[in-house]
Order: structure tokens, then C-alpha cells, then sequence
């Protein structure tokens, strides 16, 4: 799939698409309550990997946020997808594609999933559902995924999914605790992996 310089504004596709539990679709104006209750419920097991879940935020600063992710999706900057199990209507949790380069056709996919709903393949599913979306709507040419190295549970996630770990960052970021951490990247590109 060529390159472009069109205008990412412009490019069209689906805001929803399903696993085979999960709706994955864009944020909505009015999620932030409900995505609230599910960073509260896992905020210990958040916090270690995400610097944006070190306090709790506010049902209005979450609705803010959400707000947000709403007009970035909308302008193509950065597309965070929320988890919405099919037969509940709950959120299980959050994903996204990142990091976007539309010229090279290159994302990265972030992810974390609600306490509740650990362990039972929910994150492998969407990254799975995510990874398709983005090789057939997006024209996707590569896929990363980045994890701190000591985060064994989403290194496995992309292992899973036959993701090809590229290498190891060294001291590449400072952790939320302040210490330099490694970044382990892994991908998919496409004619190789996809």
C-alpha cells in the first residue's frame, strides 16, 4: 500500500467494530463516568504502568478527558477505542492506536483492561480485533506495541498475537516511580508478519 499526503482528516472508517465479545469503538461524549468507575476499580494494578493513573480523576475530569479523545479520534490525531463487553454493556477496559504516522501508515497499540475483567483474554481479543482493523481499514504497513520491560503481562499479550519483539530500549523512559526503564517494542509489518 503506496504512501499518501492526504489529509488525515479526510480519511474514513468505521468508529465501531466487534470481537467476538467485545464492541470496540471511539470514545462518546457521556463515557466518562462509566470509564471513571472502571479506573477506580483498577487503579493499584494501573498504576505501576500508566503515569496518567497515579490519583484518581474526578468523574468531570474524566469526562473531559474523554471529551477530548472524542475530537482527536474525530481529527485522526489519535484514536483511543473503549472495550464494551457485547452482552453487559460494561466497559472492560480501553485500547487504542497511537503514535500515528498516516504517511507510513504506522501505529502503535496501548492497552489496559479493568481489574474485573483480567485474565480472561479480553486485551488479546481487542489488540487481536485492533490488529485486523488496522491491517484492513487503516491499511496499516506497521503495528507496534511498546511495554516497559518489567511488564511481563502486556509483553505476553503481544507474543500471543505473533508480534516480533525487535528489540529492548534501553534506559529509554523514566518509569511513573521516576527510574529509568526499559522499553521492550514489538511489531507486526506488513508482508512479513501480515
Amino acid at each position: 500500500m503506496g504512501t499518501t499526503n492526504m489529509d488525515p482528516i479526510l480519511i474514513e472508517f468505521p468508529e465501531s467494530f466487534e470481537s467476538e465479545r467485545l464492541l470496540i469503538r471511539a470514545p462518546l461524549w457521556g463515557d466518562g463516568a462509566a470509564i471513571n468507575e472502571a479506573v477506580k476499580e483498577s487503579i493499584e494494578q494501573l498504576r505501576p504502568w500508566m503515569p496518567w493513573a497515579q490519583s484518581i480523576s474526578t468523574i468531570e475530569q474524566s469526562e473531559a478527558d474523554i471529551r477530548r479523545a472524542r475530537l482527536h479520534f474525530l481529527e485522526r490525531k489519535d484514536l483511543r477505542l473503549i472495550l464494551v463487553h457485547k452482552n453487559t454493556g460494561q466497559i472492560v477496559g480501553s485500547s487504542g492506536l497511537h503514535r500515528i504516522d498516516w504517511q507510513a501508515r504506522k501505529f502503535e497499540i496501548g492497552y489496559w483492561v479493568r481489574t474485573s475483567f483480567e485474565r480472561q483474554g479480553y486485551v488479546t481479543e481487542a489488540v487481536n480485533a485492533i490488529t485486523r482493523f488496522s491491517l484492513e481499514e487503516l491499511q496499516a504497513n506497521r503495528i507496534e506495541i511498546r511495554c516497559d520491560s518489567r511488564n511481563t503481562r502486556s509483553a505476553r499479550v503481544a507474543e500471543r498475537l505473533g508480534f516480533r519483539l525487535e528489540g529492548i530500549l534501553r534506559n529509554d523512559a523514566c518509569a511513573v516511580d521516576g527510574s529509568l526503564r526499559d522499553t521492550m517494542v514489538f511489531s507486526k509489518v506488513r508482508g512479513v508478519e501480515f
